[in-house]
């Protein structure tokens, strides 16, 4: 058996089991990039936004007139959502349709509302 660490409070791990989860971490960018997802995410604006194309794909103009914002200030929440790849963007002539990236980010909203109605 290994060598065994203990913390203040009593718990054990062994040595063995630190160098695993150590040598297991995930590279910096994958954590920098889903740090920068979390980021995006942080701002009530784009969760709303996120909310709103779950139901529907639709253009600026329509989800600020939901929010009852700018136009400009939504673009500005879409190019954040964009940039993480959270959201999508088509162009239907000169009208851009913006949607849900895909199902792991309508999960992600999900599981975040799921956990804090969780008491």
């Amino acid at each position: 058996m290994g060598k065994e660490i203990k913390c203040k409070g009593g718990h054990s791990a062994s040595a063995e089991t630190l160098q695993e989860i150590k040598d297991n971490l995930e590279s910096e960018e994958e954590i920098f990039l889903l740090s920068n997802m979390f980021k995006a995410l942080s701002d009530p604006t784009r969760l709303n936004i996120i909310y709103i194309l779950s139901k529907s794909e639709l253009c600026v103009h329509d989800i600020s007139s939901i929010l009852e914002m700018s136009q400009s200030s939504i673009s500005h929440h879409l190019r954040v959502l964009r940039d993480t790849r959270l959201v999508k963007f088509r162009k239907d002539g000169k009208l851009v349709i913006y949607s849900i990236d895909d199902e792991h980010v309508l999960n992600l909203f999900k599981e975040g509302r799921d956990h804090i109605k969780h008491r």
